[in-house]
Order: structure tokens, then C-alpha cells, then sequence
């Protein structure tokens, strides 16, 4: 078995912190089997240097490497990207396609930012890992492949799952072993190591001399949080040593080059709040909504006593308490009394009213009646349209956002015809 030190050299590891040490430890373990290996840790702290040693040390060494970033390939292609696709299979397939896992048969797949792969998607990987076999987009002819598969992300799996974002069982089969490796700030004194490996890396390349810093600029440097960790440290390397015509670095000149610690935190957004707000306004459209029914409806009542009786003033006694519900408290009730009066219909119609007379005179109340229908039908079809082209189709997640069972939007999917 190689060991850690030379692991180190051959794939350019720096540093010797414990961690550090006991990951690598984990992956030289780990290669020689052909288990799943789910690699986490922040973004920019070499998550891809695992994946290759994993290759390299196992028996896959002389089958294909491929690195398939997940969260940089499109919703609506990932799955032909891994698994391939059939001439005609979707607009613009104008060829049949082999995927990353019939190229990579007998070799490794790394998926980074597996956290970003869709739940279809995840499905598909799901049936890799369990027995190797996949279908490419568009056909139905079942396929083998033996891939080696490592995994990374920086999403707290854990949220993710309790999210439904991602699946559990998938995660299970992904980190049959879990190596982490510890952020930059954690490896303090890896920091100094590294900057000046950056430095002399890039005095080689710019052709000048390597910069170096003095002690207060090393306390300065240690003491930073490094939130983009190896990658910040490097970009940051490479812009002192390209614009600094003095080749010493004293604190006061390298503290330009560090964002200030209010900026240097990572953004958090709060997403449970986002979903709770949103929440909180669905519920009160849906509040507003059903008291429109509510007052339809009792202006319907209040037509139809109107209707029946004839008289305004017996109407307002009887139902004082719903007239001033739907018009509100008014300053005298001789106004209230006008306003019914208008509505008022003759107490009863003379045999000799033909039909469309009829018609006429209730006419308002089927307006009324006709009204509420189609103001709570558009409603509702717009909410489920909008919520259906958010999820991009998928009922799931739309009944769930809309609060209703996946059982009751399917039957409302097929009342309305969408």
C-alpha cells in the first residue's frame, strides 16, 4: 500500500495536518475495492484530488477517468449527458448519443456537486449503483455498465434530504465510505505552506522573482478566515505576486488584497424563512379568495330574500347583521334602505309575463351566481398553471407548494384539462 507522504507528492497534495492526513489515509483504504465513496467538505478545499487517487491506486487505473460536474449541466440534459440518448429521442437529438457511464464502463465516474442532480436524475443513479444497469432517454433496451462511482458536494446532505431535494436511499448508497476534508481555516498552520508554494509557482510561470511575506503579513495571513479556502488563498497568491513591484509583502499590503471581514463571510440565505413567507401569502390569497366566495354567496341570499318578499324593509330587519357585512356600517339607515329598494322586485309577477320577461327580472341574481363561478374557477386554474409551470410539470412538488394531496391535483389536472 503507497504511503501518505507519497501519495502526497505524486498527486501534489500540500500540508500535514491531521485531517488532512487521515482522509488521504481513507482513500488509499478505500481504492484497491470498488465501493462508492462520497467526498464532502466546503467548496474550494481540493475535493477533486480524492477522486483521482481513488482512480489511480485502484485496478479501474487504466479504464477511463471522468469528472462530470453536475450542477453546471442543464436540467433538461443531464440525463443524456450520463446515460446517452436515441436518435429523435427530443428536439435537436439528431444522432444517437453514448452517455458518461457507457463511455466510462470498466473506469470511475467523479460527480461533483452531486447535491445539484434533479430528482429524476437521481432515480436513474439510484439503479447504476444498485444493480449497473441504465437506459438511455428515448429508448427502452436495458444497459450494463461497470463504473466506479465517487461522489462530492459541499450541501449538507442531511438538510437536503429533510428538504426532499435528495434522496435518502440514494445517499446511503453514495457514501458507503465518507471522507471530509476540513476547510483551510481549520489547517493554520498549512496556510503559510501553501501561500508560498502559490508564490514560487507563480514566479516561475510570470518569470520574476518570488514574493515573501514579512511576520506581520504571515499573523495577518493565519489569522484570516479563508472562506473560499485553497482557491482564495491561490487567487490571492497570484494577484500580489503580478502587481506588487516590491517583492516583500508587509501586512498593510496584503490586507488590500483581503476582503474585509463583513464581506469575507459567506452569504446565507435563509430559505426556510423565503418558503415560510411564501407559505404565508398562499394562505392569505387562499383566505381572500374563499371570503370573495363567502360574501357571493350571501349576496346571493340577500338577492333571493329580495326576490321572494319584495319588500326592502322586512329584508333589512330580517337581515341586518348580513347587510351590514356586505355594505358595511352605514351613517344612517334610511341610505341602506334606498339601496335595497333599488334592488327591490314586485312582489309577485302577473300571470301574463312571458318567459323572457321572466328571465329578465332575475336576471341580476344569475349574473351574480355566474359571476362567483368563473372569478373562483380562473382563480383556482391559474394558481394550479402557475404552480405546474414553476415545478416544470412536476405534481409533486406543485401540490405540495399549492397545499393540497398529489391525489387531489391529479384530479383537478384532469377537471380542468391541462
Amino acid at each position: 500500500m503507497e504511503s501518505i507522504q507519497a501519495t502526497k507528492q505524486r498527486f501534489g497534495i500540500i500540508g500535514n495536518d491531521a485531517k488532512l492526513n487521515r482522509a488521504i489515509e481513507k482513500a488509499i483504504q478505500v481504492a484497491p475495492t470498488d465501493i462508492s465513496v462520497l467526498v464532502t467538505g466546503e467548496s474550494g478545499v481540493g475535493k477533486e484530488s480524492i477522486p483521482k487517487i481513488i482512480h489511480q491506486l485502484s485496478h479501474r487505473k487504466h479504464g477511463k477517468y471522468i469528472a462530470v460536474n453536475c450542477g453546471a449541466i442543464p436540467e433538461g440534459t443531464i440525463d443524456s449527458e450520463l446515460f446517452g440518448h436515441e436518435k429523435g429521442a427530443f428536439t435537436g437529438a439528431t444522432q444517437t448519443r453514448s452517455g458518461y457511464f457507457e463511455v466510462a464502463d470498466g473506469g470511475t465516474i467523479f460527480l461533483d456537486e452531486v447535491g445539484e442532480l434533479p430528482l429524476t436524475t437521481q432515480v436513474r443513479l439510484l439503479r447504476v449503483l444498485e444493480n449497473g444497469e441504465f437506459i438511455k432517454v428515448g429508448s427502452s433496451q436495458v444497459q450494463k455498465t461497470n463504473v466506479r462511482i465517487v461522489a462530492a458536494t459541499n450541501v449538507n446532505m442531511f438538510d437536503a434530504i429533510k428538504k426532499e431535494k435528495f434522496r435518502e436511499d440514494l445517499y446511503y448508497r453514495l457514501s458507503t465510505v465518507e471522507i471530509h476534508l476540513p476547510p483551510l481555516r481549520d489547517r493554520k498552520e498549512d496556510i503559510h505552506l501553501l501561500f508560498r508554494k502559490f508564490a514560487s509557482d507563480f514566479a516561475l510561470k510570470y518569470k520574476m522573482p518570488t514574493i515573501k511575506l514579512t511576520d506581520e503579513a504571515i499573523v495577518l495571513l493565519l489569522k484570516y478566515r479563508w472562506s473560499g479556502n485553497i482557491r482564495q488563498l491561490r487567487n490571492v497568491a497570484e494577484q500580489v505576486s503580478v502587481l506588487e513591484q516590491d517583492r516583500t509583502i508587509n501586512a498593510s499590503t496584503l490586507n488590500g488584497y483581503l476582503p474585509s471581514a463583513g464581506t469575507n463571510l459567506p452569504a446565507i440565505i435563509n430559505t426556510s424563512k423565503a418558503e415560510s413567507d411564501f407559505s404565508n401569502e398562499r394562505e392569505i390569497l387562499y383566505k381572500v379568495l374563499f371570503d370573495m366566495k363567502n360574501d357571493l354567496n350571501d349576496l346571493k341570499k340577500l338577492t333571493m330574500e329580495l326576490m321572494k318578499s319584495g319588500n326592502a324593509k322586512d329584508v333589512q330587519k330580517d337581515h341586518e347583521g348580513l347587510i351590514q357585512k356586505i355594505y358595511g356600517q352605514e351613517e344612517e339607515n334610511e341610505d341602506t334602505i334606498e339601496d335595497l329598494e333599488v334592488l327591490s322586485i314586485p312582489e309577485k309577477s302577473t300571470n301574463n309575463d312571458t318567459t323572457e320577461e321572466l328571465q329578465d327580472k332575475y336576471h341580476f341574481a344569475e349574473e351574480i351566481e355566474e359571476e362567483e363561478t368563473l372569478s373562483l374557477h380562473d382563480k383556482e386554474l391559474e394558481l394550479i398553471k402557475k404552480s405546474l409551470e414553476r415545478h416544470q410539470g412536476k405534481r409533486k412538488l406543485a401540490a405540495a407548494e399549492l397545499g393540497i394531496s398529489e391525489r387531489t391535483l391529479y384530479r383537478k389536472i384532469k377537471q380542468f384539462d391541462l
